[in-house]
């Protein structure tokens, strides 16, 4: 099977390929599929699919079960059956075919136009009637409803012959010449033919007169198209009760796709709700054409489809991986100008293609140096593939790299652990898009200063003194754009290990002594605090009051732009022991606010009031202790 793609529509030749003799054993028939491409890419759908020669015409039954083609030498028709995948009968003719058509739902009633005037019918028996025509045909169309034969060819008049009645019944006539081809439109019964003049004539078969004229032959030739001739109406067909395909042999018309087989083709036929096309060609062996695009693949062969779709996940080669397109220019480097015309150039688009061998060998007498060339290439690819293998450092964020260049290293680590498999079900955050802002906003800065950070990672000053030198390593390498090679992957040297065993052991000592530097650091802050605030005691302060603003006294003022000197940690303390404010340590060392909202002056007076009402109540209340029950004397529990 071969495939090829036409304005990005794929069509695949399911007809390709050696037709192995059935002589053969199944023993020549695997060792031949094993050495030859060709007869191992072959599919044979229907079995003996051809002709003795050549292959005229081709169709398919209404019940969609029979293909029916016509071929030569001898003059015979072929019947194949799509259940059965096999020749169902062939039958002898006297003369060569025109065309014919179908006029039952399967083979039971065939009519066949021959190139010798005569009109043949065949039942399902076989031969059953000969009639003749005047002139010869060219085309023919079966009207259902009149049960009339109408046939056009080389005169102006349309004949008629009415298979009800058996006879000839009058003509129509043309205004044309001579009449290519003809089509009945199967939803109203208008009868359309198509003439030498690039014309079309519709006809209303009920009232025998004619309804309209179409000329195509001037439309489709505009100002940038170049014809030799005048174009003739070569085909025709009715899609639906509005639609009309028509075809003009000088082959104006927008190119869905291209069929470019190696003989001449005949005759064209689309079986029905399908993408599957089938050719009658110049050979004996008939094509088929599967085109995805056009439809699903018919209900006999449906694996064409899973096929079609495996072939679309893994490429295989196309139709010219056996070729090699080349330029003109390229052709002048090969010095191959001369072969221009030949047959071993075949002209396509801007170039040419010619066989990979005969490239392969012109390069090679060129360029002798060619293979010392594909051995460095060679060995770069294999140089490449083994660096490839090896852990590469990634370009690092603008944000956090630190942190960044930490998970590289625990990604490394996790390489060359024994339990790989199951560490690198792990996700990296590095490649996990939920956290990629935190390296790309800077407000997700780590602040390594803070007292958090240095409480909780106690050891991160010698860890980071290394991060820092290898950053700084990466930033020269970014920036005179070299390549550094990497240490070969193992275990860690003695050095390294050491170190990460003081590491351990210097772990308490590290929080004392981070301990100590924060509670030094806090006292050198309070100390600057007292000094600030001494400072503005001693200078002197001028205050000035604002329009509808209640003097109380200097002394309040002050305390007021004091406080709001101050910075906020001091504030927070402050309203804490007025009772505002609970702040208080957590576990991991950030700090919990508690804020308790002040009350109004409304909301003392009536809690005032509830206390007055209580203690009123409860000077008025008169306790019930007296109340007791008497025993009676006769009580049995006294």
């Amino acid at each position: 099977m071969q495939v090829s793609s036409l304005n990005e529509v794929k069509i695949y030749s399911l007809s390709c390929g050696k037709s192995l003799p059935e002589w053969l054993s199944d023993r020549k028939k695997r060792a031949l599929q094993k050495k030859d491409v060709d007869v191992r890419r072959r599919i044979e759908l229907i079995q003996d699919f051809e002709m003795p020669t050549v292959s005229t015409t081709i169709k398919v039954s209404k019940d969609g079960q029979y293909i029916l083609a016509t071929g030569t030498y001898k003059p015979r028709v072929r019947c194949y059956d799509t259940y059965q995948l096999s020749l169902k009968f062939e039958r002898c003719l006297d003369s060569d075919v025109v065309t014919f058509d179908i006029l039952s739902d399967d083979y039971s009633k065939i009519v066949f136009l021959h190139n010798d005037r005569y009109i043949e019918f065949h039942s399902q028996q076989g031969f059953y009637y000969k009639t003749r025509i005047p002139k010869f045909g060219r085309d023919f169309s079966y009207h259902y409803p009149s049960c009339d034969l109408y046939f056009v060819g080389a005169s102006s008049e349309v004949y008629r012959l009415n298979l009800e009645q058996g006879r000839y019944l009058n003509p129509l006539q043309t205004d044309s010449a001579e009449n290519n081809v003809c089509d009945i439109n199967s939803m109203h019964g208008l009868f359309a033919t198509g003439t030498i003049e690039g014309r079309v004539e519709c006809w209303d078969p009920r009232t025998r007169n004619r309804v309209g004229i179409l000329d195509c032959a001037l439309s489709s030739v505009t100002a940038d198209t170049v014809i030799d001739s005048l174009p003739t109406i070569s085909a025709l067909k009715f899609n639906g009760a509005l639609n009309m395909a028509v075809g003009t042999s000088t082959g104006q018309g927008k190119i869905f796709t291209s069929l470019e087989p190696e003989h001449d083709i005949n005759d064209v036929c689309l079986y029905p709700d399908s993408g599957m096309l089938l050719t009658a060609n110049e050979t004996p062996k008939m094509g088929i054409y599967y085109i995805p695009v056009l439809g699903p693949a018919p209900r006999w062969c449906s694996f064409l489809d899973n096929l079609t779709e495996e072939l679309e996940e893994n490429p295989e080669s196309t139709v010219y991986d056996d070729y090699k397109f080349v330029t003109r220019k390229d052709l002048d480097n090969l010095g191959l100008t001369h072969l221009i015309g030949s047959p071993l150039l075949r002209a396509y688009m801007h170039g040419f293609f010619m066989d990979i061998r005969l490239y392969h060998k012109v390069k090679l007498m060129v360029n002798p140096f060619a293979y010392e060339e594909y051995r460095k290439d060679r060995i770069r690819q294999k140089i490449e593939e083994t660096r490839a293998q090896r852990v590469k450092l990634k370009k690092l964020p603008k944000v956090n790299k630190e942190l960044a260049l930490k998970l590289i290293e625990e990604e490394e680590e996790k390489q060359q652990s024994v339990w790989k498999k199951k560490l690198k079900k792990l996700p990296n955050i590095l490649t996990d898009d939920r956290f990629k802002v935190m390296f790309e906003n800077p407000d997700f800065q780590v602040d390594e200063k803070s007292e958090e950070f240095r409480l909780l990672n106690p050891l991160v000053s010698k860890i980071s003194e290394k991060r820092k030198k290898k950053l700084k390593l990466l930033e020269q390498q970014e920036f005179l754009e070299q390549e550094e090679e990497e240490e070969p992957e193992g275990k860690p040297s003695d050095a390294e290990s050491s170190e990460t065993s003081d590491d351990e052991k210097d772990w308490v000592e590290e929080v004392r002594k981070q301990r100590k530097l924060l509670r030094q650091e806090e006292k050198m802050r309070w100390q600057e605090r007292f000094k600030e605030d001494q400072q503005t005691v001693l200078k002197p302060q001028f205050f000035e009051i604002k329009a509808g603003e209640e003097f109380r006294s200097f002394k309040d003022s002050a305390k007021k732009q004091k406080l709001m000197k101050k910075p906020l940690e001091d504030r927070l303390q402050l309203e804490a022991k007025l009772g505002t404010l609970n702040v208080s340590d957590t576990t991991v060392g950030s700090k919990q606010l508690t804020f308790t909202l002040k009350r109004s002056e409304q909301q003392k007076k009536q809690q005032e009031a509830e206390k007055q009402h209580r203690q009123e109540r409860k000077r008025l209340r008169r306790s019930a202790g007296h109340l007791k029950t008497k025993h009676r004397r006769g009580h049995p529990f006294h």
